[in-house]
């Protein structure tokens, strides 16, 4: 069975990692997801075209169509090739797809159902749109790096993955399909804009911006990073312990040998522990730090404690959990060898999306779609000629196959 937006052109114009997550998801999902790159490719490929451990990861399952947007000739295309999809997406800086002339007003005249997705790192305008923006720069910009500043010397600290991009690719993935529901209603496809910038303020506000949530009392609620986090070491590693309910408060003083912290002023309901947490947490800290994770586990879900031990990520593969739920998939990767990959998150019982195979060799689908754009084969060998179009990666090799 086909997944859920089979029948559904994507032309994927983006390179990095944010935009060809977002694109990605929708090709697990069924998507025919034709990813137009330059003569070089994507700068996240490998060398000679072929596919990075990281391109596999943001680009399988896509077909590949090397096309030099440089000339004209590629424009023009470029505007063929939109003319038979229903969503492009791109995250070139501000003002690229204008001056080569396929900026939205343009690609939506031709294809009023288009939907025109456009990826920016803080937005289409303002003070900033000049810079130059990756994962790093948006962390600092959002206050990410402030949640996760040290909590002894406040110094911020990054995240140690591209949160904000491949949060951004979820965000935009969501926007597509709310705009192709609207399209189904309307008929008309529309711009949809989004930023990294935004896409991480609204992920970090519901916990992490409560000081500055309600107008006129902004320092009044405690902030969140005063606290050490949940991560407790033991006599063999480390746990993660948390507790919300009075009813799961209660079972881990049991656990910990601590019945008297039930009724205890500074924790006897959620609003005392949350005042207190530093207090809690260093104490809790200091009982599990004697015992080992093997014999505090099994105690702390028998009494409904929730806990989890902490995985290195060697470890996150072979975890029962992850095994039985059947995540990680394995295929052949031409040029790598065989390949892990985690199957699409969302199971939809009647749709089923899937991985739709190895990331294509840059320019490997050229001729193909030359051929469903209708271009002759003496035009296709012409443009090849001009450098307009690469196929099989003849950019690198200097020969076809």
């Amino acid at each position: 069975m086909a997944g859920p937006f089979s029948g559904i052109r994507v032309i994927d114009l983006t390179r990095m990692i944010a935009g060809p997550v977002c694109t990605m998801l929708l090709a697990d999902q069924g998507a025919d997801v034709i990813k137009v790159e330059p003569p070089e490719g994507d700068p996240v490929r490998g060398p000679a075209g072929i596919a990075s451990p990281m391109f596999v990861s943001a680009n399988r399952g896509k077909r590949s169509f090397a096309l030099d947007l440089k000339q004209a000739a590629g424009r023009d295309v470029l505007l063929r090739l939109a003319d038979t999809a229903d969503v492009l997406v791109e995250n070139f800086r501000p003002g690229t797809m204008q001056r080569l002339g396929l900026d939205a007003a343009t690609l939506r005249a031709r294809q009023p159902r288009l939907i025109y997705v456009s990826i920016t790192g803080v937005g289409g305008s303002g003070p900033f749109v000049k810079k130059r923006v990756y994962d790093p720069v948006i962390q600092s910009l959002s206050g990410l790096a402030d949640v996760q500043a040290d909590g002894g010397t406040g110094r911020p600290r990054m995240v140690r993955t591209v949160i904000a991009d491949k949060t951004t690719a979820v965000y935009a993935a969501q926007a597509i399909g709310a705009a192709l529901y609207s399209r189904e209603r309307s008929g008309a496809g529309q711009h949809v804009q989004l930023s990294m910038l935004d896409t991480m303020i609204g992920y970090l506000w519901p916990e992490a911006m409560l000081q500055h949530t309600v107008v006129g009392r902004e320092r009044t609620a405690q902030d969140p990073n005063a606290r050490p986090d949940l991560i407790y070491q033991t006599a063999d590693g480390y746990i993660t312990v948390g507790t919300n309910s009075n009813s799961e408060w209660r079972g881990l003083c049991e656990v910990l040998g601590k019945p008297e912290w039930i009724s205890d002023a500074r924790f006897a309901t959620g609003a005392a522990r949350y005042v207190n947490a530093v207090e809690r947490i260093t104490s809790v800290g200091e009982i599990l730090r004697a015992q080992t994770s093997a014999h505090l586990l099994p105690r702390l879900d028998a009494a409904e404690v929730p806990c989890a031990p902490v995985l290195r990520r060697h470890e996150v593969v072979g975890d029962a959990q992850v095994v039985h739920n059947a995540l990680i998939e394995e295929f052949d990767q031409p040029g790598l060898g065989r390949v892990r990959q985690p199957r699409p998150a969302a199971s939809f019982s009647e749709t089923p999306a899937a991985i739709a195979g190895p990331a294509h060799a840059l320019g490997e689908d050229t001729d193909a779609i030359l051929t469903e754009l209708g271009y002759t084969a003496s035009e296709s060998a012409a443009m090849k000629s001009a450098g307009t179009v690469v196929a099989h990666n003849t950019a690198v090799t200097g020969t076809e196959t």
